[in-house]
């Protein structure tokens, strides 16, 4: 299970994106009940959450997540931002293996000067009699900006890279993976098709020579 929950912070600080509802609903002691029952309703083995408040995860959602049986890992934005994404897992159902946490911001390069970050554990499924392989759970939250699909496309890379080396076994295969997240993106965008197809026709698109360049080097 994949869910924006909406930070309250960021929900106040564009409260004019939301003008359209009414002001009750929009108070996290109304949502994050509803949240809760959504997730108890579904009862995912894993659940991939994105705009997770820290002190709302610290005080509401990692205690109440506990109590329902989830093993829970957070990574928070970086840039003093007052958010991030979460992983939880039912820890019934899998063993935790490792931890991996990404940032995209580097000082260094304008492309990457924003705070998104990632979070990719390996996780080993508990089945009985079973010689299961373990299964690579990602999730991350890009640039919203609709103007900058340069920066996601950057963003997704790194993820990816990431990706690819936790779930590298030692045979030279791949584990199962498993990529949530919001992306910014709509079926059909050059960043929904580098994911589905594993390539990018970038001919044409207004993401300059430093992207591919940057790409090319760091990501090969």
């Amino acid at each position: 299970m994949s869910y924006n929950i909406l930070s309250q912070d960021l929900l106040e600080d564009n409260s004019h994106l939301y003008r359209h509802c009414r002001r009750p609903v929009l108070h996290w002691s109304f949502r994050f009940p509803n949240i809760l029952k959504e997730i108890k309703h579904f009862d995912a083995d894993v659940l991939c959450l994105q705009e997770v408040q820290e002190d709302h995860y610290g005080a509401e959602i990692r205690p109440s997540l506990e109590s329902l049986g989830y093993h829970c890992e957070y990574k928070m934005r970086t840039g003093r931002k007052p958010d991030g994404c979460a992983i939880c897992f039912k820890h019934s159902k899998f063993s935790l293996l490792s931890v991996n946490p990404v940032e995209f911001f580097r000082p260094d390069i304008s492309l990457l000067d924003r705070d998104n970050v990632g979070l990719v554990l390996l996780l080993q499924p508990k089945i009985a009699c079973a010689a299961s392989p373990a299964i690579c759970v990602a999730n991350t939250h890009l640039l919203y900006n609709p103007r900058r699909g340069d920066i996601k496309l950057t963003q997704l890379a790194m993820l990816l890279a990431e990706i690819s080396s936790v779930a590298h076994q030692k045979d030279g295969s791949f584990c199962p993976i498993v990529m949530c997240g919001d992306f910014n993106s709509v079926p059909g965008s050059p960043l929904y098709s580098f994911i589905k197809e594993g390539k990018l026709n970038y001919e044409g698109l207004p993401i300059g020579k430093i992207v591919i360049t940057w790409l090319l080097k760091n990501l090969g």
